[in-house]
């Protein structure tokens, strides 16, 4: 009997949260799936296709070495082995999330498919603990309740056999197999905190908050859609105004308006939408914001379903004979009607770094690929970067004469750009970036110096002109995207007075780290090197909770 009223008060106090957090805009997430005849008969329909269509012989480098899921979450593990000292402005929780599928794909697999788990160093007074979760979706929830792959995959999403799978969720969703009425969002892609609220962010759908409770662990609170005004996607990069407290943000779709923009004030309110106009569905990865204006990349990376089956293409094509345009609105505006439209050369951006006011200028500090190849993190991996030559550009849009300009910062090659948060926005002296040997291997994290001028004629990425340092990882270690976390918040001191986190991974060993080396020096001997007790995969983007906003959010 006691062990029964301990369940129903337990149930009741669940009840309780649940209904607090839906007050604050926040959706809890209670998907109802179905099992049956009908679920048995799809399974069984797309088993067969799979078997004649697919070819299962085909390397899946991205579910094999350090790309592959980590098998198990990690509760909260303490007082790991510390190699340096952890310095007190690093008391918060580091994390970082990426792709973790927890079941096997039953046909194709691209590295953006994995659930989304997160990995977290929770410091406190020079003390470690790591963690790892699963953000609890909608989508990883059913999954379970069936025990394996339910919803299709972008690895899927290529010549017919994409089409096919398409319209097998679909016949599940209207038998009621699936239940889609909380999204299919993997929430694998990046983290933000705004408002008291840690996001687990994928743009394909809406954010997921997440709480960090005191020992460093991670729970999964719900789907945020802010009162029932957020009814489109949500990219993963938006921008937080470190001056006003606002977030502004956009989503994408395939339908019209293909772009939607978004601005959510400093006290958590989503303001009316703003339909962006562009000519077609486009993949629109990420924005940039300045003091007074957002800035939106019409970039020639087209929605193509024709194309899928006619050509045998992943869904997503590049079009090579397409210029790049850049929309620059007031990031205040409540319609579109003054965006400036701007031309460059054809190009695509998955990160910019920042960007700023200069006189009639706006400047953006950007990552330019030319020719990109989604295709190239799926299934097998190539030896080199010849569809993904990332380098550091600077771009200038002239808003009373409309001309635009760029000039290129570095050779390739260059992708995850950070910089010191306290400047986003605004004018900012360095970028810290990752350098990439083949794809997603970060084999060092580099300093860029914006205020010096790049040596053009370099063909490798090395120390001198407007590279201020180089953090080799040296053979067999490969990293991930670097946070720079200030010695100080806000601008009171110099800007690179800080210091850089990032997670490691020694495939010689198989063990992985989390390391800290000094943002200013950017010296070879790290500052801190904390020895994690499981391997940890390569991933996506990073941010660091400061003790500050661990103690907002612990209300939640």
């Amino acid at each position: 009997m006691a062990m029964a009223e301990q369940e129903e008060q337990k149930k009741l106090k669940s009840d309780v949260e649940a209904k607090e957090r839906e007050g604050r805009g926040i959706v809890v997430v209670d998907p109802k799936p179905r099992k049956g005849f009908a679920s048995q008969a799809i399974d069984f329909l797309e088993k067969l296709i799979v078997k004649l269509m697919y070819d299962s012989s085909k390397p899946q480098h991205y579910l094999s070495g350090n790309f592959a899921p980590a098998a198990d979450e990690t509760p909260p593990c303490k007082d790991l082995p510390v190699k340096g000292f952890l310095p007190e402005c690093l008391n918060g929780e580091f994390v970082r999330v990426g792709p973790n599928p927890k079941f096997a794909p039953v046909a194709g697999y691209h590295w953006f498919d994995g659930d989304g788990m997160v990995h977290g160093l929770h410091i406190k007074d020079g003390k470690a603990t790591y963690v790892s979760r699963y953000v609890r979706t909608s989508k990883l929830r059913q999954e379970e309740f069936f025990g394996g792959a339910k919803f299709f995959k972008i690895g899927d999403l290529k010549g017919m056999l994409g089409l096919i799978m398409v319209n097998i969720q679909m016949l599940r969703t209207k038998l009621k197999v699936l239940d889609v009425s909380y999204g299919t969002a993997t929430a694998n892609t990046a983290i933000v905190y705004h408002h008291g609220k840690l996001l687990a962010l994928s743009e394909g759908d809406k954010p997921y908050v997440l709480r960090v409770l005191e020992d460093g662990d991670l729970q999964t609170l719900g789907l945020l859609d802010y009162d029932k005004r957020l009814s489109h996607n949500f990219t993963a990069h938006p921008k937080v105004d470190p001056i006003t407290g606002e977030m502004f943000t956009f989503g994408y779709s395939h339908e019209p308006p293909y772009i939607t923009y978004r601005v959510v004030s400093k006290d958590g309110f989503m303001h009316d939408p703003v339909p962006i106009t562009v000519p077609a569905a486009i993949m629109m990865h990420d924005f940039a914001i300045t003091e007074n204006y957002a800035i939106f990349m019409d970039l020639p990376l087209y929605f193509s379903p024709k194309d899928m089956v006619k050509k045998n293409t992943l869904i997503f094509t590049f079009d090579a004979t397409k210029k790049s345009r850049f929309g620059i609105l007031p990031r205040n505006a409540k319609n579109e009607l003054l965006i400036k439209w701007f031309e460059l050369p054809n190009c695509f951006i998955f990160h910019n770094a920042n960007a700023w006011e200069d006189g009639d200028e706006v400047v953006l500090i950007t990552c330019r690929i030319d020719k990109p190849d989604l295709d190239m993190v799926a299934g097998a991996v190539k030896d080199n970067l010849e569809n993904f030559s990332n380098e550091l550009y600077e771009m200038r849009f002239n808003m009373k004469t409309g001309a635009a300009s760029q000039r290129k910062l570095s050779t390739s090659a260059v992708d995850f750009p950070r910089i010191n948060e306290s400047y986003t926005g605004r004018r900012q002296q360095y970028v810290y970036g990752t350098v990439l040997d083949n794809i997603a291997k970060v084999k060092a994290i580099i300093k860029f110096d914006l205020h010096a001028e790049p040596e053009t004629s370099k063909t490798k990425l090395e120390v001198g002109g407007n590279v201020r340092g180089i953090f080799d990882l040296g053979p067999g270690r490969f990293g991930s995207e670097a946070i720079f976390v200030p010695r100080k918040p806000g601008m009171s001191t110099e800007e690179d007075d800080g210091y850089l986190i990032f997670f490691v991974h020694d495939e010689n060993s198989g063990k992985s780290s989390v390391n800290v080396i000094d943002a200013k020096t950017m010296s070879a001997d790290p500052v801190a090197v904390v020895e994690l007790p499981c391997r940890v995969p390569y991933g996506f983007h990073a941010f660091f909770v400061t003790e500050e906003q661990l103690r907002e959010q612990a209300t939640l």
